[in-house]
């Protein structure tokens, strides 16, 4: 059967193979899927290893999102406009790299939470490898503006840059955003993750009716989301979502076939 995995570092607590197995079942596609541990100087040779066993496709995870974009022969538009790449298809003797991310938190915002982001106000916060990997599907949708805000405003500044082209952008810094308010707050940075953090933004960023998306995802509410519900937010969504549907992404480039997020979701958050 042909071989996938997901690699990174760590990689136990993956919920990918659990997906793709459900994936694999529900379209009657013969595969495995494992985890795959990569030293953090061994990508590359970890990768290749893999190859050579007859492994298909890799979902790239942390820390090695830059160093598989690097690593393949080939791209997409969307993993060369991110720079980065979490999807890796087998393309005869090399890779092609693909960057999932941004599809799949414009599929669940859209299609799962029914948020519309044409005309929109959508603030993203922070600017490293999570903001830049959702930017190019999110412009595509055609949003009335997206403000980028980061604490170090150089890399603010240097990403809106970049994507200037594709739509009304601008960079801020936490200290800005004060008096401005959003439709759509995304957090693309790991601020929130703990118990008792200190988070940077002013508290009146939410719209009425204004949704705050973590690309985080946990089994309880991340501080993030904790803090943007105190703070106005009415409705509130982490990253289970987008992790589900960027695997269908990868899945479909893999095997051709876009399968139902449906009985996954069911399965990974009963009730």
């Amino acid at each position: 059967m042909d071989k996938y995995a997901v690699i990174g570092n760590p990689v136990a607590h993956s919920k990918s193979p659990q997906i793709h197995a459900l994936f694999a079942r529900a379209t009657g596609q013969a595969m495995t899927y494992e985890r795959l541990l990569a030293p953090l100087n061994g990508f590359d040779a970890t990768v290749e290893a893999f190859a050579a066993q007859g492994g298909q496709g890799l979902n790239v995870t942390v820390p090695f999102k830059l160093q598989a974009f690097a690593l393949a022969h080939t791209a997409s538009d969307r993993a060369l406009a991110a720079g980065a790449c979490n999807t890796l298809s087998r393309d005869g003797a090399g890779w092609y790299a693909d960057n999932t991310d941004g599809a799949g938190i414009v599929h669940d915002l859209m299609q799962n939470l029914g948020v519309a982001l044409a005309g929109r106000d959508v603030l993203v916060l922070g600017a490293g490898g999570a903001a830049r990997g959702i930017l190019t599907p999110l412009f595509a949708q055609q949003p009335r503006s997206v403000t980028i805000c980061n604490r170090t405003m150089t890399k603010a500044e240097a990403l809106a840059t970049t994507f200037a082209a594709r739509g009304p952008v601008r960079a801020a810094s936490p200290a800005a955003l004060a008096g401005t308010d959003f439709d759509v707050v995304i957090n693309a940075t790991s601020a929130g993750l703990g118990t008792d953090v200190s988070l940077p933004w002013p508290a009146a960023l939410f719209r009425p009716q204004a949704l705050a998306y973590d690309m985080i995802y946990g089994d309880v509410d991340t501080a993030f989301l904790r803090w943007a519900r105190a703070h106005g937010a009415t409705r509130a969504a982490d990253g289970l979502g987008m992790l589900v549907e960027q695997a269908a992404e990868s899945f479909m480039l893999w095997r051709g076939v876009r399968p139902d997020t449906r009985s996954v979701f069911a399965m990974l958050r009963p009730g």
